[in-house]
């Protein structure tokens, strides 16, 4: 092993539009992903069971085949490791421009803490910034402390205009995104 593969065991993903063909790895790594976050509330319980990985294939098969949502996938030695996919609301105009909407972000048990979440946040921050959004929000299980962790050292904080309920099962999360950049003035104006 070269002193530079010690020094990076995982390699950095890439990041890419997620097809159709991604359907079956993004419905098994979500549903593993799921699976690994709500086992730690309901132990017993079958999150990973055959009938869960149905939904979770319905529902992505919705996002990539034309639903109006993108979505990217992490890929790594061949291989999707993680999926995104997010809600643009380019009619929904706040005080603070343009919003959309961190659906979905999961990455594969095996391959958490090895910066593909973090490579999946940082390419849809690229889009949204080219897209012109201005602010994001997302919903994260209350009790996942393991994604809240993740969204706050990205920024990510309490939506204000969404306080949760007592009784509630998620946490509104937002996010202000910089201003596009101006586009500098032509040499003939």
């Amino acid at each position: 092993m070269t002193a530079a593969a010690a020094a990076h065991p995982h390699p950095t993903p890439q990041v890419r539009p997620a097809t159709a063909a991604d359907l079956e790895p993004i419905a098994a790594l979500h549903t593993a992903a799921r699976a690994a976050y709500l086992r730690g509330r309901v132990p017993n319980a079958p999150f990973d069971a055959p009938a869960e990985h149905a939904r979770r294939r319905e529902a992505w098969a919705r996002v990539l085949h034309g639903d109006g949502t993108p979505a990217l996938c992490a890929i790594r030695c061949d291989r999707v490791v993680g999926a995104a996919a997010y809600l643009p609301h380019t009619s929904t105009v706040r005080e603070s421009g343009a919003t959309v909407t961190l659906h979905q972000l999961h990455v594969d048990p095996a391959h958490w803490g090895t910066g593909v979440g973090r490579a999946l946040h940082a390419a849809c921050l690229r889009a949204w910034h080219i897209a012109g959004f201005t602010r994001a929000g997302l919903d994260v299980l209350w009790h996942n402390h393991r994604a809240r962790t993740f969204y706050t050292r990205l920024g990510w904080c309490p939506d204000p205009d969404r306080r949760p309920a007592p009784d509630a099962t998620h946490l509104a999360l937002t996010l202000t995104l910089a201003p596009p950049a101006p586009r500098p003035a032509s040499a003939g104006s």
